[in-house]
């Protein structure tokens, strides 16, 4: 409730108040004084003022009247209380409590800080400040506590205050973070510690998901939790009712989160009118009812409680992207200096020979040749890098077009085995390519010139990155039950090219960056095997423009590696099987043959 001391009083005492609650309590910044009046010794009313008597129906001034020996607002155990006020006028301490008073057939529990009033030099303090605010009255004295089943005007006016108070205390602790986590375990035990709430959750909502989760969750320590738990929106009708109205729904039901037969007030956190959360709390006293300005009250924190969420949401979504983009920026210098040093490599060796053959430096006309063709074998090299960074460009601008025709695998295979085995024995590596057994040809529908770099790209790294062993390229068949389709023709299957070798191998945390563009595994293997890392990432963009898929495969370091990448088939082969009698199978052997799946 929203509580402001009397205009009447000084300000020093609302001051001294704050002060004193403060070091009292660390639950409540301040006291809220509504009620302030000063006695003696014995109890006596000097002042009396009450922010509430018209409402309450105190008469302040019989209170205060001397003549009035009888006491009408005295406390209900009032020998405590004088022996209280001695204490605290003898020790001049100031003392903070909780104390029933009676008046006439009503009760009331006043939350209280009583100060001693400071005497002048010499003398003993006789008089007490004391201010306070009410707690909660009552119309029935049995036990001193038992509350009137219908709420009186008294307690509904005091409940709106009281809540008016907690929703701004929310309020603003949710201003003070945009830590998600934060907001909502802040605002589930504000809720259920002030209200005493037998339950109250938070639940994260996304109009894409028909389930909520539990993020946050107040509970009375005899129940279990229910924190990180998925709720079916459409099984819950209180949930759907508020997500569909933006209203605050009070239901009686068995409990979804307890055992009791309980009450639940659901509302929906939203922003500009979109949901983005559940709040639920659940209370067992059935004789509660909430009036119509309490459900306002409620919707109103539900809508700062929105706004939070999405504040803070869009703030960690900045912030994830903030942080990619400086990862971003790193990678790309890093990959620029990279390739900057990868070209000027080939660039300075044949300006290098170039100039020794200028210069004369040349034995004789065999020494100048193999000067030439070293400087040639440079410019191969650095002319490759070169269409790698074109390469991606064009990808990355999205303007990399082909053409698709037939291509015959054994063709294909020819032309790079031609290349890369030369490469593979000046290493020392064994070199395998293994086809299909086949009757007749095996033709997949792609663009021959792309296809031939995918596989020199990834022959390229097998040999570089493989000391010894060797590295083997085959091939197999995948005819799908669901044929697939590309550009809108169908196809009888795919062909998937398998390349294998028992190099160094990726390990398994460092395998996702393999396809990531401008990033490599490991900076220490680009400065000792060289290379812009651009490979994997052009053949992986290349076979997927082509209709299929690239794929990496690797135990750990030092087990080797395998990339497979699949291109459509463009006329199912007669195949051969191992036996006559198993020349209708479907599935043969993958040393030589095909799957289904």
């Amino acid at each position: 409730m929203t509580i402001t001391a009397n205009s009447q009083l000084p300000n020093v005492f609302s001051q001294n108040l704050e002060s004193i609650t403060s070091k009292t309590d660390g639950s409540l910044p301040t006291l809220g004084a509504e009620l302030v009046y000063t006695q003696d010794g014995a109890g006596r009313y000097l002042t009396f003022h009450w922010q509430h008597s018209e409402l309450l129906g105190l008469n302040t001034e019989k209170i205060v009247d001397e003549l009035n020996q009888t006491q009408t607002f005295v406390p209900v155990d009032k020998v405590n209380y004088v022996e209280r006020l001695h204490r605290i006028l003898t020790s001049l301490v100031p003392e903070r409590f909780q104390c029933w008073f009676s008046y006439h057939q009503e009760l009331f529990e006043l939350d209280l800080v009583i100060s001693p009033i400071m005497p002048s030099l010499g003398t003993t303090a006789t008089t007490v400040l004391v201010m306070g605010r009410l707690v909660q009255a009552t119309l029935n004295k049995k036990q001193g506590r038992v509350a009137s089943k219908t709420p009186t005007q008294i307690e509904l006016a005091l409940r709106s205050q009281q809540h008016q108070k907690l929703v701004n205390r929310i309020t603003r602790n949710i201003r003070r973070t945009l830590d998600l986590d934060i907001i909502w375990q802040q605002t589930v035990d504000s809720l259920g510690k002030a209200l005493r709430l037998e339950r109250c959750i938070i639940c994260p909502y996304q109009p894409s998901n028909s389930k909520v989760k539990v993020k946050a969750e107040y509970r009375q320590p005899e129940l279990r939790s229910v924190l990180g738990s998925e709720i079916d929106v459409a099984s819950e009708p209180a949930f759907a009712k508020a997500l569909a109205t933006l209203e605050p729904v009070v239901m009686e039901v068995p409990g979804y989160i307890g055992s009791a037969r309980q009450k639940t007030l659901v509302v929906a956190t939203c922003y500009q009118d979109q949901a983005n959360g559940l709040v639920a709390l659940n209370w067992q006293d059935e004789c509660y009812t909430l009036t119509e300005s309490e459900l306002e009250l409620a919707k109103e924190a539900a809508d700062q409680l929105g706004t939070a969420i999405a504040h803070a949401t869009l703030y960690k979504e900045l912030e994830a992207a903030r942080q990619k983009a400086e990862e971003a920026s790193r990678l790309k210098s890093e990959f620029l200096a990279n390739v900057s040093h990868e070209i000027r490599t080939p660039l300075n060796g044949m300006i290098g020979f170039l100039k020794l053959i200028l210069e004369g430096m040349a034995d004789d006309p065999e020494e100048q040749n193999q000067f030439l063709a070293e400087a040639h074998h440079l410019s191969i090299h650095l002319l490759n890098i070169i269409n790698d960074i074109l390469d991606i460009a064009k990808i990355e601008a999205g303007k990399m077009e082909l053409t698709y025709a037939p291509v015959k695998l054994d063709e294909l295979f020819s032309a790079v085995e031609s290349f890369m085995r030369p490469q593979a024995e000046t290493r020392n590596l064994s070199f395998r390519m293994q086809m299909p057994a086949t009757s007749d040809e095996i033709i997949v529908q792609s663009n021959y010139q792309r296809l031939l770099q995918v596989m020199l790209n990834l022959l390229g790294n097998a040999i570089k990155f493989t000391h010894e062993g060797g590295v083997t390229v085959s091939a197999d068949l995948v005819l799908k039950k669901a044929k697939p389709n590309f550009q809108g023709q169908e196809f009888p299957g795919m062909v998937r090219v398998r390349v294998a070798d028992t190099g160094i191998g990726v390990s398994l945390d460092k395998q996702d960056k393999l396809f990531q563009l401008f990033s490599q595994v490991d900076g220490s293997r680009t400065r000792q095997y060289g290379g812009t890392g651009l490979g994997l990432a052009i053949s992986q963009k290349l076979v997927e423009a082509m209709g299929g898929e690239v794929h990496f495969y690797s135990l750990g370091e030092g087990l080797g590696s395998t990339v497979t990448f699949t291109v459509p088939l463009y006329q199912q082969p007669v195949m051969v099987s191992s036996s006559d009698s198993d020349s209708t199978d479907n599935a043969v052997s993958d040393s030589g043959a095909f799957s289904l799946s």
